[in-house]
């Protein structure tokens, strides 16, 4: 099968959604000007460097109460600052709550049922049970092709890591099951790990 994405193709779901998998997520905490918290999933999300440490993620949709954009943007817009939480696999249910079009009055922390914590170099709440949180300054906003389509980066100014996902001197993923996305609604868990050295090591 072949077909040119602006044609469409034919199928009951978009595979485009399917083809680029697992997907890290990246639950962005924010916090509005008027104090506002807010969490919400985004797995077009990844680190894009080492030195400095920098993520990104992107946001592919819009509300009606944020001028062609979402909550997560706005607040980052508006603050400058955001915090990524990991998502292991034992708070899947509670990623998946926060996942709705909220009004943005609503805290999806307290929805989920999550405690909060403070960041120590932004103004901005994180996910307390997450095995890491990647705090974060606003480097840019990028524009991308296409309705309410943006690249978010941000450099890391802080990161906590869970005591109890540290062995043997590693961030241990299998300690906690990171949580991947995949298409439509599905999703996979790192349970499994392997090592490749590469050529010359």
């Amino acid at each position: 099968m072949f077909y040119r994405p602006e044609d469409g193709h034919g199928l009951p779901h978009n595979p485009f959604n399917a083809i680029v998998t697992p997907r890290p997520i990246g639950w962005i905490a924010t916090r509005g000007a008027d104090g506002a918290d807010n969490l919400a999933p985004y797995s077009f999300f990844n680190a894009v460097a080492y030195v400095p440490p920098q993520v990104m993620f992107a946001s592919t949709s819009a509300k009606p109460d944020r001028e062609g954009t979402k909550d997560s943007v706005a607040n980052i817009r508006e603050t400058g600052v955001f915090c990524v939480n990991i998502v292991p696999f034992a708070l899947k249910d509670a990623m998946n709550a926060t996942s709705g079009a909220f009004p943005r009055e609503v805290d999806e922390f307290a929805r989920a049922g999550l405690e909060k914590a403070p960041c120590r170099t932004i103004d901005c709440p994180r996910v307390a049970a997450a095995p890491a949180n990647l705090e974060c300054r606003l480097t840019q906003i990028v524009r991308l092709s296409g309705d309410a389509n943006f690249a978010v980066f941000g450099e890391v100014t802080g990161i906590h890591l869970r005591d109890d996902c540290l062995a043997g001197g590693r961030f241990d993923v299998t300690l906690y099951q990171p949580l991947a996305r995949l298409g439509y609604r599905d999703y996979a868990v790192v349970r499994e790990v392997f090592e490749l050295k590469r050529p010359g090591e």
